[in-house]
């Protein structure tokens, strides 16, 4: 009776794969990424008793601790912003001397202008007007840290200028701001954003464009940072917000099974319209961009066996 009854649990639906449990690190909770995990998620854990794959989403600090955690094999994916996939990828920046050439790309997802709030009696207008301020540069093992080390590198920004250089997490840099403990925050996010909209309403935060000749000079020479706009009334802003940013891609390993990778994309792309209802950020989304924009490293053999079938690749 036993064996029989064995034998029946294990060619049930429930046993017909052997599961495979994954998780993607993703960002704050407040953020886009965690939303955008999220939504993968729980398009592959909809048909998990036929593929085997259980699928989770976790915070994290951002794109360097999703790049890392990947790495160390803590998780199978992560999302993180294509030019800090760029330089893992390469060996650059903080990466210099350790590349991480077995990093691998999954597909695309949102833009992510870089978007810098102030107060609205700081007097902050622009980049050049953070000198003797205090002003959130993000926490190390974020996309907004990495893109301020970029930017110091450069000579745009220099944290010795500043009154103060506050290292807060996504989470609370909006209510920092508005309760005057900082001046401005900027961080790269794909729009609409929950929590950019909730610090506007909260203090009447404005919005601070970044362009003029030395933004236009490091779009030219970092090929994965693009202008970007802020379209005009998004938020409490007349006018379009002028700025520059990256995108937003989802990475895994070479070590990641083939298969795995396989079954992560198949569920997005065979639920394409369902995908982008799961989040505002998502809505715009477009597959030939999905599958060809921000990548910096190779596509993983998975992705890409998925793509050839499709014929996009």
């Amino acid at each position: 009776m036993l064996a029989v009854m064995t034998a029946a649990v294990l060619t049930s639906p429930a046993f017909a794969a052997e599961q495979r449990f994954v998780s993607i690190g993703t960002g704050g909770v407040t953020g886009v990424y965690y939303p955008a995990g999220g939504a993968i998620c729980r398009l592959v854990n909809r048909d998990r008793k036929d593929h085997g794959v259980r699928c989770s989403v976790e915070p994290t600090g951002g794109s360097v601790d999703n790049i890392e955690a990947i790495a160390e094999a803590r998780f199978e994916f992560g999302v993180t912003q294509s030019d800090v996939q760029a330089f893992a990828y390469l060996g650059q920046a903080q990466w210099e001397g350790r590349a991480f050439d077995t990093l691998r790309t999954v597909f695309a997802l949102h833009p992510e202008p870089v978007t810098m709030l102030a107060r609205p009696d700081s007097g902050i207008h622009g980049l050049e007007d953070i000198k003797g301020r205090t002003v959130n540069i993000g926490n190390p093992g974020s996309g907004q840290f990495a893109t301020w080390e970029i930017m110091e590198a450069e000579g745009l920004v220099d944290r010795k200028d500043l009154a103060k250089a506050t290292m807060l997490r996504s989470a609370e840099v909006g209510p920092a701001l508005c309760s005057g403990k900082i001046d401005s925050y900027f961080w790269l996010v794909g729009h609409p954003s929950e929590q950019t909209q909730e610090t506007i309403a909260s203090c009447d935060a404005v919005l601070v464009g970044l362009k003029g000749a030395e933004i236009d000079a490091l779009v030219a020479k970092v090929p994965y940072y693009r202008k970007a706009v802020i379209p005009a009334g998004m938020y409490n802003n007349d006018i379009d917000v002028e700025t520059f940013g990256t995108g937003a891609v989802l990475v895994t390993s070479a070590d990641v099974p083939e298969d795995v990778v396989y079954t992560m994309v198949k569920a997005v792309f065979e639920n394409f319209d369902a995908f982008r209802e799961m989040h505002p950020v998502l809505a715009n989304l477009r597959e030939d961009e999905m599958v060809r924009a921000s990548l910096a490293a190779p596509l993983h053999p998975g992705a890409m066996r998925y793509y050839r079938e499709r014929g996009w690749r």
